[in-house]
């Protein structure tokens, strides 16, 4: 159950996908494919940089090796870091602002399904509870499977049956919110270019409205096309969105390609609003 009251400060929310964040400094934890990009110190200081830029209290993270790369970006002095328990080398995480209190829940492990013949291990969902004063946030980091952008459900290629599967997952998860009339968001990559219309988000609407932020808006940072990268409110934070407020944070054109095929998207959210 979450409550809120007049005194509820602002927040700002965003999810940033780093693609293939790992730490040069470090050995890998986990084999890491051979095209995947190699950053620099100079790199790390740009995205730290882009990230002091963003100035969110809550940022969801993808495509990171571990913690000593993820502080790189988001100082520990500032935020407190985690990230899911995943043995493999793309996390799922987040960066919450220091002066939040945050209780971590289990992993949501049913979001990583497992097909037969796949060859990459699918990412957990990242569950965590934030206290601001007497506003309480619980939300889901995800980043879910390639290739099924804007194919229907019924397609049997383009891992289609996969992200059905995962989208069963995240209704169960989000039914379970609608339940406890908890306030939430999901937030991330979600490999899907989402509409009002989709009927991938049609089926997690069963238990309760939603609101797509992204909903008729081009990201510019992929062209012009659609988002893939989402932010969803259920519960009373419905209402929390604060109008006008999706944003997306661009590249200087004179930062190498190698810093992010991602650029961050965020939204600021009123827990006082009704």
């Amino acid at each position: 159950m979450s409550g809120t009251s007049a005194s509820a400060h602002p927040l700002k929310i965003a999810t940033w996908n780093m693609d293939w964040l790992v730490d040069n400094l470090q050995p890998p934890t986990q084999p890491l494919p051979s095209d995947i990009p190699h950053r620099s110190a100079t790199d790390f200081t740009a995205l730290a940089g882009y990230a002091d830029a963003l100035d969110a209290d809550i940022i969801g993270v993808q495509e990171v090796d571990g913690m000593s790369s993820l502080s790189r970006v988001f100082p520990a002095s500032r935020y407190q870091l985690f990230l899911s328990n995943d043995p493999i080398a793309q996390h799922t995480g987040a960066a919450i602002r220091k002066g939040l209190t945050v209780t971590r829940n289990p992993d949501v492990t049913d979001i990583a399904v497992s097909i037969p013949g796949t060859v990459h291990p699918l990412r957990s969902g990242l569950d965590l509870t934030v206290h601001e004063g007497s506003t309480i946030l619980r939300l889901l980091v995800l980043h879910l499977k390639t290739g099924c952008w804007d194919n229907p459900p019924e397609d049997r290629k383009h891992a289609c049956p996969t992200l059905v599967l995962q989208f069963k997952a995240l209704g169960n998860w989000i039914s379970a919110r609608q339940k406890a009339n908890d306030a939430f968001l999901v937030m991330g990559d979600f490999n899907r270019r989402l509409t009002v219309h989709d009927p991938f988000f049609l089926s997690i609407l069963q238990s309760g409205p939603l609101r797509l932020s992204t909903a008729g808006q081009a990201n510019p940072c992929e062209g012009g096309t659609y988002f893939i990268d989402h932010i969803l409110l259920g519960g009373p934070a419905t209402h929390w969105e604060v109008k006008n407020s999706l944003r997306v944070l661009m590249y200087q054109p004179a930062d190498p390609a190698a810093l992010s095929d991602h650029c961050p998207v965020s939204l600021r959210l009123d827990p006082s609003a009704k």
